[in-house]
């Protein structure tokens, strides 16, 4: 009921939402000479603040047409080569020429968590500079009708091993948050059935491997509560006349009260300093607080059916380090993994996934390798620094990139099968 709620009102501040919008553009007309003014650019804020805190924000866009690569603009196409009821498989397709090298091949696996995959849009950029980049693209299911079935925690491990299929060998995963656990489950699994498609590495980013590790708020919650009182409290049904009507989701307008609940404080101030920078008709900082809001302020629903088996085995029950986590009733052993790669990075003040529990990988993937393990903290960021921002750019993805391209089997197939070259004037070396 409560769903229906959210959508009569936003329903009945559309009206109140358009005229807002037309007045904004009235007092910011150029040929009203009262937008030359200060009380012209005062009326002009208002209606602006007004409109964005009651709109609901849809998927952005990636708005990545071009990228460098050796100091040369590139173009960028997007393409779907995979597609599933509640994800699509992006490529980022670069226009090199012909027999360039395209790099390593990563997957990037985006958090189902309310966010959309464009969150990851810096992280994208970043890593296609270097490196043929996909990316796992969410549906939000309340546009999946229920014809097309549940998505569960089970579901999602088979749609990385699916994607990864697809992909084929030599492939590099990227998990961000989130998809840590899932992703490190679909690795298990694929090396213990000797699956030829597992991937050559894979980089597990702040992501929640070991709740128990430096627990933050967000992990509290979980262990405060039991599984009953989050099904009877955030999971909702869609409201009609939405395409996944019926659909027991976690709603995201909940997950985003959430989020904003976290630091209250902090958005209430930027939202003020934005309605200070349109008064004073400081352009550039008003645009990037709308880039930012644009992406934080869109959110998705997430399958019921996910959302509380991942609190129930990632946050209450702490299936994977325990190793207890179960995969189609199968046992998921970490211990299979002895061919494939491990990066984890973590941030020194993330505030989602305490320092410690992304490192958990390490200890509970007992048989890989010395050689094939690297552990990295980025001092002075957050959770979301962790994945974006210049730190970011500077410090992790070149690593992310280096540690691929140090475990493709490209290149150990390449060190293991020299090929002698003729030097001018001299012998074969």
């Amino acid at each position: 009921m409560f769903y229906q709620l959210y959508e009569l009102n936003h329903a009945v501040m559309a009206p109140f939402r358009a005229t807002a919008d037309a007045m904004n553009l009235a007092w910011k007309n150029p040929l009203n000479p009262w937008s030359h003014t200060a009380v012209g650019r005062t009326f002009a804020a208002g209606f602006e603040v007004f409109e964005r805190m009651t709109r609901r924000y849809g998927k952005p866009s990636f708005g990545l047409p071009f990228t460098n690569v050796d100091g040369e603009s590139t173009a960028v196409h997007e393409e779907t080569v995979w597609r599933r009821p509640f994800c699509d498989l992006i490529h980022f397709k670069r226009d090199l020429p012909a027999g360039a090298d395209k790099g390593p091949r990563i997957l990037i696996v985006a958090p189902m968590s309310g966010h959309y995959a464009t969150l990851l849009r810096g992280t994208v950029e970043a890593l296609i500079q270097s490196a043929d980049v996909y990316i796992t693209d969410w549906i939000d299911a309340r546009m999946v009708p229920v014809t097309d079935g549940d998505f569960d925690l089970d579901d999602y491990v088979d749609y990385v091993i699916e994607m990864l299929h697809h992909l084929g060998p030599d492939t590099h995963v990227v998990a961000v948050c989130q998809p840590s656990v899932p992703v490190l489950a679909a690795v298990a699994v694929m090396e213990a059935d000797n699956d030829v498609c597992a991937p050559a590495s894979m980089t597990l980013m702040g992501g929640p491997i070991d709740t128990r590790i430096n627990p933050t708020a967000v992990n509290q919650l979980a262990q405060d509560r039991p599984l009953e009182w989050f099904r009877d409290n955030v999971i909702m049904q869609v409201p009609w006349p939405q395409p996944g009507f019926m659909r027991n989701v976690y709603p995201g307008f909940l997950q985003l009260s959430g989020f904003m609940s976290m630091n209250l404080d902090r958005h209430m101030i930027a939202h003020k300093e934005f309605y200070g920078h349109l008064i004073k008709n400081d352009g550039d900082s008003a645009e990037k607080h709308r880039d930012f809001y644009d992406e934080y302020l869109a959110v998705m629903d997430l399958t019921a059916e996910f959302y509380l088996q991942t609190v129930d085995t990632v946050f209450i029950k702490h299936a994977l380090p325990k190793g207890e986590m179960m995969h189609r009733e199968k046992r998921v052993d970490t211990a299979a993994i002895k061919n494939v790669a491990l990066l984890t990075v973590e941030g020194e003040n993330d505030d989602i996934s305490g320092v410690g529990q992304t490192h958990a990988a390490q200890t509970i993937c007992t048989n890989i390798p010395d050689h094939m393990r690297a552990h990295y903290v980025q001092p002075d960021v957050g959770h979301y620094g962790v994945f974006n921002g210049s730190r970011f750019r500077r410090e992790i993805a070149p690593r992310i990139i280096q540690f691929a391209k140090t475990h493709s089997k490209r290149a150990k197939t390449a060190a293991a099968n020299p090929v002698k070259r003729v030097i001018r004037g001299g012998k074969a070396g």
